[in-house]
């Protein structure tokens, strides 16, 4: 169902009505497209205090022209500047002097509370002048145990991102990524400093893995080559996530309910993959899908789920077992027996998906906030071993309000609560989840391993 508050306050007299009554007006969101692949502006790099990081060489293939800010962490000190444009890219006519539609904030040499002050001087300056629907990525360190005072330090980098995240507005995301080395963050970065991450805001991803990246030998086709798995993909957000992963060179396999075999088989042949119907939740799942594959497996995205709404005091055990088969056991059964057949090739991607509901908890959906609970747990365990015995990341993306078929049926004022309730004042899109999917999918994204990334433009709540 279209958005019509969002339609409207981009009007002109929505745009006055909405100011004067204080009520949220939505910007418009960059999404990738092939004629708008990259931000619309320069990329401006500023630091607070020393940097334990090289991220020069990882910049300079971001696609964006490239600014760099030396700041020694106080208010009164003046930065050098120095600008390094990347082969390929427009000189800025203005000299430099363009609003950046990117900020990174390179915090990781931040170790007690005396730095943290060049993050308020690195960012104070330029904050307003970033473009709308423009992006801050804030770089931190991992917590160090022997030392409380960088913990400290580096932690309140967390609230101070969450914080700025729900205050800048104008579609702009802002986000944390705590590293040790720059370039096995490149994935992660280049993600989150593109098109690609309209919907992800307030996020804290750790990029802490011994594993190196993987180069692609097509940039535009990460996935070439590869075969990837999606469940619950005849529709939604799991035919989003098909297409974006054959939209990045993956052979799909599109796996549903033998009651969506129709809309599975059309969506198949036209990525030029295949289609596999069978229940999920049969106890020979996994057997029959090492079986039916043309080969080994890249990448399995779990997308499969149900609801069963009802409060706990109406709700049947039917309702209860139904959605925590769906949504919890098949995925524990599918993924353990494909681990075990060596189905999964070393370098592989396991994707599932949760939910705010499992973080953040919702009246009426006691099963499904279970169940996509349990999918973070199983992520945060299987995910060391499963790299450590397999080669395999584990990584679940949790969507918020997306608007879908689902989601449309909602009544009025619930739905139009889930659409604002986020710092961006509007809802997802199935392909702002596909995107994050194919992010976690890419060969190069092997030192994300264990994240659980929201997919909800920094839901209000649980957050």
């Amino acid at each position: 169902m279209p958005d019509r508050y969002l339609s409207f306050t981009r009007t002109a007299p929505g745009r006055f009505l909405t100011r004067r009554l204080g009520l949220p007006q939505p910007a418009a969101l960059h999404r990738w497209s092939p004629d708008r692949p990259v931000l619309d502006g320069p990329l401006l790099h500023l630091t607070a205090g020393p940097s334990a990081v090289d991220l020069a060489p990882v910049l300079a293939r971001t696609g964006l022209t490239v600014a760099t800010r030396r700041s020694e962490g106080t208010a009164g000190a003046a930065p050098a500047v120095a600008a390094r444009r990347p082969e390929g890219t427009a000189v800025d006519p203005a000299g430099g002097a363009a609003r950046p539609a990117a900020v990174v904030l390179d915090a990781t040499g931040v170790r007690d509370v005396g730095t943290l002050a060049g993050v308020h001087a690195a960012l104070h300056p330029v904050v307003r002048s970033v473009t709308p629907s423009g992006r801050i990525v804030v770089l931190g360190a991992p917590l160090d145990p022997a030392d409380h005072h960088q913990s400290a330090a580096q932690q309140a980098l967390e609230g101070f991102t969450r914080s700025l995240g729900k205050e800048i507005g104008g579609g702009r995301t802002v986000n944390l990524v705590r590293l040790t080395d720059a370039g096995a963050a490149e994935s992660t970065l280049r993600f989150l400093l593109s098109p690609r991450s309209a919907y992800v805001s307030g996020q804290v991803i750790d990029v802490l893995a011994a594993a190196g990246p993987v180069p692609p030998a097509d940039p535009g086709r990460p996935l070439a080559g590869r075969t990837a798995l999606v469940t619950g993909a005849a529709r939604g957000i799991g035919a989003a996530v098909a297409e974006t992963l054959a939209r990045d060179g993956a052979r799909v396999v599109v796996l549903d309910v033998p009651q969506a075999a129709q809309d599975a088989r059309r969506l198949a042949d036209r990525l030029g993959g295949a289609a596999l119907t069978l229940d999920i939740t049969a106890a020979d799942a996994g057997e029959r899908i090492a079986a039916e594959l043309p080969g080994r497996l890249d990448v399995l995205i779990h997308n499969a789920g149900v609801t069963r709404d009802r409060r706990l005091v109406n709700m049947p055990a039917e309702r209860w077992s139904s959605v925590l088969d769906v949504n919890l056991a098949s995925v524990l059964r599918t993924t353990d027996a494909l681990l075990a057949k060596g189905t999964l090739r070393p370098g592989g991607r396991i994707v599932a998906t949760a939910s705010i509901a499992g973080l953040a908890g919702n009246a009426g959906q006691t099963n499904y906030g279970a169940s996509k609970a349990g999918i973070v747990g199983l992520v945060r365990s299987l995910a060391p071993r499963a790299l450590a015995e397999h080669g395999v990341t584990v990584n679940a993306v949790a969507p918020g309000f997306i608007e879908t078929r689902m989601t449309a049926a909602v009544p009025l004022l619930i739905r139009e609560a889930g659409r604002r309730m986020n710092s961006l004042a509007q809802g997802g899109l199935p392909v702002d989840v596909a995107e994050t999917t194919a992010w976690l999918a890419d060969p190069a994204s092997g030192a994300v391993n264990g994240q659980v990334v929201r997919v909800c433009g920094q839901s209000l709540l649980g957050a």
